[in-house]
């Protein structure tokens, strides 16, 4: 199987299961575009949106309890690595932005960890690799997760970290129900947690995934947050927790040490934008894959999008050339800056999406897609997103990269460890080559809106390489064709899949494919076939929106909580 191949039927893998009948979850109906299975949300005073229904209450009460955006999000976040362990946890790396109400400023959290020092492309290709497997101990790198809450907690936190972390540990203690969709999730990764008695331990019930309505505890992990609210973050990187991490990955054969743990870091970014008819969109800069989205918005612009409407075939023919395009340059340029030069603002300028934007034909589908000369120019997956009273914003994404990740399970203390070191290259000469200290590419992408220097929107979409496509597709929803934030997100999506890879890889098959959900018409996917676009018809594409919309003028809460999770948007 090709590498890029690999990839996605580990990214997407257990979305498939759902779409193929095989994973025991839910069916999600079909929903014309504009329509919508239920309304939004709306609150005055606080809101909150994410994946797990009592994750968001979790959030809820720590902002009535006078706690920030930030604590709600901290709170919610290690619920989830409880009660989704299929798509996050403290193995796992973690994205945010966050909007300061009292100075009016955006910040960005880049909490995503380094490959470990003895990690070389030399020790790969002795031990015969020509690829990272995506599996197993060679596959983590630090887990960031711990350290981004730290780093949020010090700098806009309220309420102590012992009272933001009770929440989960009480669940962990006592024990949780698992909602339909995640329980399918799950069942999708029963053979991958079978082969390794700490995974089969912590996350297996009597030797099967939780199914629907099944209690899960997780005692252990309970004992890991309980350490890091008493501790800080010297208790994951420092203490206990690190040394039987560490322990884990070194009886396995892996290459992390405790010293690569002691030296991580998170990183304070300043986030990265462009104009969307008057929006300002705003994403973290590389090495996410967040400047994909702006490249699609400034190649679309120029196009009278409202005009087609959602059941154009000329409109989506025009998305999925922009992806087309904006995903060449992702494979050649998206790398961590701190090592290669990446041309953000270039890659991110008006003028060259005006030069790119020349080799969309109209009539036919792009099969062979260079990446551009941005000289040319100017210069699985957990998401929850809070709005408090005075309307601070956090817009957060962890995760685990491939559902549970590398495998490997902290068995004492209840937790998987991510493989997001699969997601190097190998190849000397890539900009995302793998170097002792790198960050990897990385999936998961956090995404905000404003609008006269006010946040108007935050909100993210999961799903590995649907989340720069899940994103274009919702704003175009709201900002073109009108809907609400509750229908922007039900609406049917296209995925494109099959680009280039980060990982070095080519297209495969050249193209690629569109794979398109139910509730767009026929005739409109035959169009796209006319063009040259091969199409799958499919039950349900990967994603996970949610979504927060504050409205100009009465100041109220609008929030969406798509029908492809088991979430909630919640508020008072």
């Amino acid at each position: 199987m090709h590498r890029a191949g690999r990839l996605r039927r580990l990214t997407l893998g257990l979305v498939l299961m759902t779409t193929l009948g095989l994973s025991g979850g839910a069916q999600r109906p079909t929903v014309a575009p504009g329509q919508s299975l239920r309304s939004p949300t709306l609150a005055p005073h606080g809101m909150v949106a994410t994946s797990h229904p009592l994750a968001a209450q979790i959030g809820l009460e720590v902002l009535k309890e006078g706690g920030t955006a930030i604590d709600a999000a901290i709170a919610v976040n290690a619920a989830l690595g409880l009660m989704e362990p299929t798509s996050c946890g403290i193995g796992g790396d973690l994205f945010a932005l966050v909007w300061e109400a009292k100075t009016g400023k955006l910040h960005g959290l880049n909490a995503s960890g380094r490959a470990p020092a003895a990690a070389t492309r030399a020790y790969f290709a002795q031990q015969g690799h020509k690829t990272i497997p995506l599996l197993g101990p060679l596959s983590i790198s630090v887990p960031g997760c711990v350290d981004g809450w730290i780093s949020l907690h010090q700098r806009f936190g309220k309420l102590p970290m012992t009272r933001l972390l009770a929440p989960a540990i009480a669940y962990a203690q006592e024990g949780v129900p698992v909602p339909e969709v995640i329980a399918g999730y799950w069942r999708g990764s029963e053979r991958l947690l079978r082969q390794r008695p700490a995974a089969a331990a912590t996350f297996l019930i009597d030797g099967r995934a939780p199914r629907t309505g099944q209690v899960f505890k997780n005692p252990a992990l309970a004992r890991a947050y309980q350490r890091i609210a008493q501790q800080g973050r010297a208790a994951f990187y420092t203490g206990d927790v690190a040394e039987k991490l560490v322990a884990c990955v070194r009886a396995e054969g892996g290459l992390l040490e405790l010293s690569d743990l002691a030296q991580h870091t998170s990183t304070w970014v300043e986030p990265i934008g462009t104009n969307y008819r008057g929006y300002e969109v705003w994403q973290l800069p590389p090495p996410g894959q967040g400047l994909a989205v702006l490249q699609m918005l400034n190649l679309l612009e120029d196009y009278d999008l409202a005009k087609l409407g959602p059941r154009s075939a000329d409109y989506w023919h025009l998305f999925i050339e922009a992806k087309k395009l904006a995903f060449a340059d992702r494979a050649r340029f998206y790398a961590d800056p701190e090592f290669t030069k990446v041309p953000i603002a270039e890659l991110a300028g008006k003028a060259y999406a005006g030069q790119r934007r020349q080799l969309i034909q109209m009539s036919q589908a792009m099969t062979n897609v260079p990446a551009g000369d941005p000289k040319l120019g100017q210069s699985d997956t957990a998401y929850l997103c809070v709005v408090d009273r005075e309307r601070n914003c956090v817009s957060l994404i962890q995760s685990n990269y491939a559902g549970f990740g590398s495998g490997l399970v902290v068995g004492e203390y209840g937790f998987g460890l991510q493989n997001r070191g699969a997601l190097f290259a190998l190849d000397e000469h890539h900009a995302n080559r793998l170097e002792p200290g790198k960050r990897p590419f990385h999936t998961i992408i956090p995404g905000l809106v404003t609008q006269a220097g006010q946040p108007r929107l935050v909100f993210g979409v999961m799903g590995g390489d649907m989340q720069p496509q899940g994103q274009v597709q919702v704003l175009v929803n709201l900002i073109d064709f009108k809907m609400n934030v509750q229908a922007a997100g039900d609406a049917p999506r296209l995925e494109h899949v099959g680009s280039a890879t980060p990982t070095g890889e080519a297209e495969q098959p050249p193209g690629g494919t569109v794979r398109a959900e139910p509730g767009l018409p026929e005739e409109l996917l035959r169009d796209l076939e006319r063009r040259g676009h091969r199409i799958e018809r499919i039950r349900v594409n990967g994603g996970g929106y949610q979504g927060i919309w504050i409205a100009p003028g009465t100041n109220v809460l609008h929030g969406g909580s798509e029908s492809r999770k088991d979430g909630a948007a919640v508020g008072y």
